[in-house]
């Protein structure tokens, strides 16, 4: 086990990252790449790791959740981060990339996706959606903002005689594939789509990862998207989701909620610690349309140093410390991970080595 365990890391913007190595020396450097949701959490943690372990240099592209796992299976970079969990090819890959370790991955962000629109006139905060509602919605189903499937969970709220504009992700989005898992298990007959990292429906207004989409909502009325809870922004309204009998927004509480009555997903080990979402529970207070985006990395590496440097960041990235950091409103409102989950983490993470 590699001896020296510290915590680590440079803020995440290039600019930055040239800022710091002309001030400091770096023992090590550790290179990250993938989900442009945890984007605001990461550079949280690496600002906050700076300050712990300025030696060690680190930095995060938020490329997206599968060029990210494309560039950890061919070594591009040293860890990924990932919206959606590998699959059974990718995960073999993977594992044949970790030089005779084990693949890992782990929780460390755990986020509502919020569904979003753009209607500034409206007079409440949350529009009342039952599943299907959201479903036909994005499907096109629904082309009006008055519609009477609208209507009826919002009876005292004046719609607009307005055209419902869809919007959707263009890249390959883990959040998109976390969307449409929520929409294929909840959404019944009104999504006949299968779940899928790439936007199923063709013809559709896009935005390319999180800060297109919110351009793309902002810049007309009408418009309805989903966004990493974080990245909400301005007049944007958000859903309350129908969950049982009670509608639900979004919030950190019912998204740790809904994770905490999720079993562990196929594919499961003593170091994946993926989780299958319980994308239809109507348990009170749940909000099911959550997010958690995996750090992904190795337990062996080529060198004590990078060993120590990726130990150091994922240290801190679980610890009580480093998850408050990133639950604050005014930085990424995520959901902290539990004291449980916590413990089972340090302990994966603890088995990162070198040669």
């Amino acid at each position: 086990m590699v001896s020296t365990r510290g915590r680590g890391a440079l803020a995440a913007a290039t600019v930055v990252l040239v800022a710091g190595a002309a001030c400091s020396t770096h023992s090590a450097s550790v290179a990250g790449a993938g989900a442009s949701s945890q984007e605001i959490a990461m550079q949280a943690w690496l600002a906050g790791l700076h300050d712990l372990r300025p030696d060690i240099l680190a930095s995060y592209d938020p490329a997206g959740s599968g060029a990210g796992r494309e560039m950890f299976i061919t070594g591009a970079v040293d860890f990924a981060g990932t919206d959606a969990h590998l699959d059974g090819e990718e995960a073999r890959d993977a594992v044949e990339r970790c030089e005779g370790g084990e693949l890992i991955e782990l929780p460390l962000y755990i986020s509502p996706i919020a569904v979003t629109y753009n209607l500034p006139d409206l007079e409440t905060d949350h529009l009342q959606l039952a599943p299907e509602v959201i479903a036909a919605l994005f499907d096109g189903q629904i082309e009006r903002w008055d519609d009477p499937a609208i209507a009826a969970t919002n009876p005292d709220v004046e719609l607009p005689d307005l055209a419902v504009v869809p919007v959707n992700r263009s890249d390959d989005s883990g959040t998109t594939e976390n969307f449409t898992e929520y929409l294929a298990a909840a959404g019944g007959d009104a999504w006949p789509h299968e779940p899928s990292g790439t936007w199923p429906r063709s013809g559709t207004h896009s935005g390319q990862q999180n800060a297109g989409m919110l351009s793309t909502l902002s810049a007309a009325e009408g418009t309805i998207g989903y966004l990493d809870a974080s990245q909400v922004r301005g007049d944007l309204g958000t859903v309350a989701v129908g969950v049982g009998e009670d509608f639900v927004p979004y919030s950190p509480e019912a998204a740790a909620a809904v994770v905490d009555i999720s079993p562990p997903a196929e594919g499961a080990s003593d170091t994946r610690l993926i989780i299958e979402l319980d994308r239809t529970t109507d348990v009170a207070g749940t909000y099911p349309i959550v997010l958690i985006s995996y750090t992904v990395a190795c337990t062996r590496y080529e060198s004590a140093e990078k060993a120590d440097a990726v130990h150091a960041l994922f240290s801190y990235m679980a610890s009580e410390e480093g998850q408050q950091r990133v639950a604050r409103p005014d930085v990424a409102g995520a959901a902290p991970i539990s004291d449980d989950l916590r413990t089972r983490v340090l302990e994966v993470v603890d088995r990162i080595d070198g040669p």
